[in-house]
Order: structure tokens, then C-alpha cells, then sequence
């Protein structure tokens, strides 16, 4: 057996985008370094035969970042984006399987965003942002670049590529809309597309448009807006015409449940056909009848059809199902999926299950011994029924406690703990258990699994419910002498952050905490934050909702820092635009002030995930090592 080292958790390599071909027979997935050594990271596309006759077989070989495969109608062409020509500038490139032969087919100067093959076999549409001009490039060389904020800004256009000539062209329409998604109708119909106002993630989702665009006369048809955040796209056919089916966030709140909405496209008559349910869609996808759906289901997932009139579920499944792909029958899926203690893997299967593994892209975890995971089920303070995870040190049973406890707030907030395999560059609970920690990985309200009354009910109230939740919790587990109540740490990143910031400014039970890329100023973030507007909504109020204190101030960690006694290791990207550096910067100066022991790490180059092996690297033991100097975990 082998001990678990930081090494074996950053080096791995993971599969991405599993696609499925027309012909059911091929799959493609992508293969990605968990971490990244240099500016670019190089990823590669690989083949298995869905029989299991052949082994998985590169499909390229040159070194380049490789992204979203997808097959042609026939299955004989594989397109992906490749930067291999410009690295940082994807183009579209094209297998032919035939012959084994890789084509170049744009050389579009601003790269491309993304694209879809259509059923005309000589058409792509592709999203790209416009090329530079010679002014562009004259202002660049003379420095004369100044930003005007609202004049000139990117964004991404709906545009076709005639494979038999190789040219580009641009339909005039959606004007200066930003385009965020394609979907073509089964049958080789219109295209349902998705807009956005901006691609300012502030404003953008907030914005979302529908439209039909017609490829053969270049002509488009509005439908209206969509609720925020809108995503997902999918067609399917019933007995009053064609509906149009996508994800987004329940009106009107921004923070808030993801919904599936049902458009009969004839008609204009929308449904929100997953109101009431205690499930979160997370996924659909489209088939050449009814659609699937996943379904955040608890700790659990949950695939189902959507129907005339209903919801009918496929199968169930321990964990999570990710990057949901089907043949055009939906008789056949492939998914990322994975155990408690085995990372996800590429698995296919009839949407009924049961579902095979094809891949097994870690084979160095295979002899590491993993801390024993269990569900946890139990009630909140006003009676709402609350899950989570219990990982236990490795090689030790409930019995052998009190231990030392760690509790790992999640992100999001609209995220959740799924049972599944608990191993990350961040702190992650077999981490911390192969150095003899039990850690408490906790689904306080605000998350996802439980509907959108659930998911909405930190709304302005962050760190309220959602932090006795978590209380709840750790006191469930001190008293089944499981946790140590003289031995508690906190820890998380993004919202997770948060909580930790905000679980020491209101509590003197823990010894030690980490705040990773964490909050701890809502009305900053709502101001200064890409999501600001998603933050307002979290937060309760921003700067500029007149004369203070405002709502934002009383669930701000900043407002308690006086209070704060634990020492803290503050961890948090350079370049983190999501919660920018500023958040740190705050709560680190306010440590100073007020003599509280803590160490503060900035992490250049780095944005609101931590991408560098290195980096990487530093996070995993610098959290042991904090965690070990504080809550000094008995040896065994």
C-alpha cells in the first residue's frame, strides 16, 4: 500500500468532455494535467472503441491545449480546438478517420470561442469574437490603448464556416449581443440561440435572450428573454410542435435554485417544469426525442427523461454524473463518474444503467488507502433535514475517536458536497485524513441537491442559517465522540472562505481556520467582484444602497474582526477576479491591527483556482502544516 503524498494528488491527469459518436461506436474524451508547470496547459484527445475491443488510443500528437471535441453527423469527422499553430489561439481542426488526417480549418485571428457542426455537412457556426483591425494593431504599437468601459467591447458573434471553401462569414444579426450558446434543431432545422447583452459576467446573465436563426437564409427571430444565467439548450418535439428546453436560475431572485424551462416554441407558453421538486437540475441533454436530465439528488444523482407532462427517472447513482453525453437515440450515455474512493472516470451505459467504466486515467491512486467516507443525514436548529460527508483518518474507525476535526465549508454557495471521492489541490478531506484528521464536509442551506426553496434561502442571510447549519453539525459529531471539542479546525475556499472567516468572528470554538480566496467584505465584492451583482444578492444590499450601515455590513466578516482570537492561514491568487486580492489585503490588515496570529500567502499568476503545480504543491502542505501547528493531531 502506499501513503498518500501531495505529489500523487497535483500530477494526476484527468478526462474531460467524454463525446459520444452519432454511430454509438467511438468516444473521444479530452485528457488534462490536474495541474500546470508552464503558461499553457497541454491537453490531449483521446479514442476508445465503446465495444472494448481496442484500448484508448491518442487521436493527436502534437503538444497544444485540445478542447470540446464533437463528431459530425456521419461520424467520420472529429472536430476540437487546438492552439498547436498559435499557442493561447484555439482553432477548429478537423480528424477525418478514414485516413487518420488532422486539417487546420480556420486561422481566425481572435481564435475560436466555440462552435457546433451542423447537419449540413459543409457548415460549422462558429462563435468568435471579431478580428483585429490595422487601427487595432497601430493603436497596440503606439500604445494607445485606453479602455473606454461600454465602447468596443468583445464579444462573441455567430458565425459560418463553408468546410468546402474554408470561408468565414458573419450573418448580420443580434447586433452587438454577445453570443453565448448554439443548439440546432434535430430535425436540421434553426438554430435556438442564446444571447446576452454583454459578456460581462456582472450584467450578461442578467440579460439572456432567445432567438431562432435560420443557417440557409441567414435570418433570425426573436423569443423573448430568459431568466437569468440561462445555459443548457436543448430541442425535442411534441404533439403541439417543437419546444425548446434550458437551465437557469428560478425568478427573480439571483441568488436561487436552477430551474429547467420548458418553451413550446409555437405557442410562446413557458413552464418551469422542475418547480417544487427537492432536486436541482444540473444538465441537459438533447436526444432526437424527449431530453435527459441530471438531477442533483442529496448527496447522490439522479438521470431522468424529460417528458410531456413529467419527470421520468432512469436510474440513480452514488455521487455525481458529469459532462452528460448521448448518442441521437438516447439509448446510449457516457458520463464522468466515480466512487468515494476512486476520481471519475469515463463510463458508458444505457441511461438505465448500469454504467461501465472505459477509463482509468489514475492508476498511480490505485494502491493509496483512503480515509473510510460515510454519509451523514441529521436535522437542523428549525427541523430541516441537512446532509454531508464524514471522512475518518485513514486506517481508523468512529470507535477509535475523539479526533481532531477539520470542517471544510463548500463553495458557491449553490454547490454541494456529493459523495464521492473527496482528493484535491485544495483542502480536500482524504488530505487532511491520511494525516490523521476526520474531517466534516457539511451541505448547509444555500446549496444545491435540495430544490430551490433550499438553494434560496441565504439570500441577504449568508452566514445566518447556513452557519448553525454547520454548527449543528460538528456538535452532532463532538457528542458521538467523533470530534475533539478542544481540537477543532475550519477551513474553505470562495464562499467556503467565507464561512470560515465568518465561523471564527462568531465563534472562539476553533483553534485554527483557513480562508481560501474567501469573502470578507460583501459590499467590496459586490462593487469589485465579476459577479457583483450575484454578490449584491448574497450579500443583501451594496455600497451604493444610500447611507450605511447597510444590510451588507451585519453579515460581513470585516464588520467582527475585533472578535477574532483563532489564528488564521490566509491563502489567495494574485489575479483572482471572481473575489479579487482586495478581500484578503482587508481581513489581513485587520489581523494586524488587532495582533491576531496569522500568516497571509499570495499566489502570483494565479486567479480564483489555483492552477501551478508549484502553487499547488504549497497549498496542500502549507494547510497540514497549519493545521498540524495548531490542532497537533495524535500520531498513530
Amino acid at each position: 500500500m502506499t501513503g498518500l503524498t501531495a505529489e500523487l494528488v497535483v500530477d494526476g491527469r484527468a478526462p474531460q468532455a467524454p463525446t459520444l459518436a452519432p454511430n454509438g461506436r467511438l468516444l473521444c474524451y479530452v485528457l488534462a494535467p490536474l495541474s500546470r508547470t508552464d503558461d499553457h496547459l497541454d491537453t490531449e484527445l483521446w479514442l476508445v472503441d465503446t465495444d472494448g475491443t481496442v484500448a484508448s488510443r491518442r487521436a493527436t500528437a502534437d503538444t497544444a491545449t485540445e478542447s470540446r471535441p464533437r463528431w459530425s453527423a456521419d461520424s467520420a469527422t472529429l472536430f476540437f480546438l487546438s492552439d498547436r499553430a498559435d499557442r493561447g489561439t484555439p482553432q477548429l481542426h478537423g480528424l477525418t478517420l478514414a485516413d487518420a488526417r488532422t486539417t487546420t480549418l480556420t486561422s481566425w485571428r481572435a481564435g475560436i470561442i466555440d462552435y457546433l457542426p451542423l447537419t449540413d455537412p459543409n457548415l460549422v457556426a462558429l462563435l468568435a469574437e471579431d478580428e483585429p483591425t490595422e487601427q487595432d494593431a497601430r493603436r497596440a504599437r503606439d500604445r494607445d490603448d485606453a479602455v473606454v468601459v461600454g465602447e468596443r467591447e468583445p464579444c462573441a458573434r455567430l458565425r459560418l464556416l463553408d468546410l468546402r471553401t474554408g470561408r468565414i462569414t458573419t450573418p448580420n444579426v443580434f447586433a452587438d449581443r454577445h453570443v453565448v450558446e448554439l443548439r440546432q434543431r434535430p430535425d436540421g432545422g434553426p438554430l435556438a440561440v442564446l444571447t446576452a447583452a454583454s459578456a460581462d459576467n456582472d450584467y450578461g446573465p442578467r440579460t439572456g435572450q432567445l432567438h431562432l436563426f435560420d443557417p440557409t437564409t441567414g435570418t433570425a427571430q426573436a423569443l423573448g428573454p430568459v431568466a437569468a444565467d440561462a445555459r443548457s439548450l436543448v430541442w425535442w418535439p411534441s404533439e403541439d410542435g417543437w419546444h425548446l428546453g434550458y437551465l437557469a436560475l428560478t425568478p427573480p431572485a439571483l441568488q436561487a435554485g436552477t430551474a429547467a424551462f420548458d418553451l413550446a416554441v409555437d405557442s410562446r407558453v413557458l413552464r418551469n417544469r422542475t418547480a417544487g421538486l427537492a432536486m436541482c437540475p444540473t444538465e441537459l441533454c438533447q436526444t432526437g426525442a424527449a431530453p435527459l436530465v441530471v438531477f442533483a439528488d442529496g448527496l447522490d444523482t439522479t438521470l431522468a427523461r424529460l417528458d410531456p407532462t413529467d419527470f421520468t427517472t432512469l436510474s440513480r447513482h452514488t455521487g455525481r454524473l458529469d459532462n452528460l453525453s448521448t448518442t441521437p437515440t438516447g439509448e446510449e450515455i457516457a458520463v464522468l463518474t466515480g466512487t468515494r474512493y476512486q476520481p471519475p472516470n469515463v463510463h458508458l451505459g444505457a441511461p438505465t444503467g448500469p454504467l461501465r467504466r472505459i477509463t482509468n486515467t489514475r492508476p498511480e491512486l490505485d494502491g493509496v488507502v483512503l480515509g473510510t467516507q460515510q454519509p451523514l443525514t441529521y436535522r437542523a436548529a428549525d427541523g430541516l433535514d441537512l446532509d454531508g460527508l464524514l471522512v475518518l483518518p485513514v486506517g481508523r474507525t468512529a470507535s477509535d475517536g475523539p479526533f481532531p476535526l477539520v470542517t471544510i465549508a463548500h463553495g458557491g454557495p449553490y454547490e454541494r458536497y456529493a459523495d464521492r471521492c473527496q482528493l484535491f489541490w485544495f483542502p480536500s478531506a482524504q488530505w487532511l485524513a491520511a494525516a490523521g484528521y476526520a474531517v466534516f464536509l457539511p451541505n448547509p442551506r444555500g446549496g444545491q441537491g435540495h430544490g430551490h426553496e433550499f438553494a434560496a434561502g441565504v439570500a441577504g442571510r449568508v452566514g445566518q442559517q447556513e452557519w448553525t447549519d454547520i454548527l449543528t453539525g460538528v456538535d452532532l459529531l463532538v457528542a458521538e465522540g467523533i470530534a475533539d471539542p478542544d481540537r477543532l479546525g475550519i477551513a474553505g475556499w470562495s464562499h467556503g472562505g467565507f464561512l470560515s472567516a465568518w465561523g471564527i468572528a462568531q465563534s472562539d470554538r476553533f483553534r485554527a481556520a483557513l480562508v481560501g480566496a474567501g469573502v470578507v467584505d460583501w459590499g467590496m465584492l459586490a462593487a469589485t467582484g465579476e459577479n457583483g451583482q450575484f454578490e449584491a444578492a448574497l450579500g443583501g444590499s451594496t455600497g451604493w444602497s444610500g447611507v450605511g450601515p447597510h444590510p451588507h455590513d451585519a453579515v460581513s466578516p470585516i464588520s467582527f474582526a475585533s472578535r477574532i482570537r483563532t489564528p488564521v492561514l490566509i491563502l489567495h491568487g494574485a489575479e483572482d477576479t471572481n473575489v479579487p486580492l482586495g478581500q484578503a489585503v482587508y481581513l489581513h490588515r485587520a489581523l494586524r491591527h488587532f495582533d491576531v496570529e496569522h500568516e497571509f500567502v499570495v499566489y502570483p499568476r494565479e486567479g480564483h483556482s489555483i492552477r501551478e503545480r508549484q502553487h499547488q504543491l504549497d497549498v496542500l502542505r502549507r494547510t497540514r502544516a497549519w493545521f498540524d501547528r495548531w490542532l497537533r493531531p495524535a500520531t498513530t
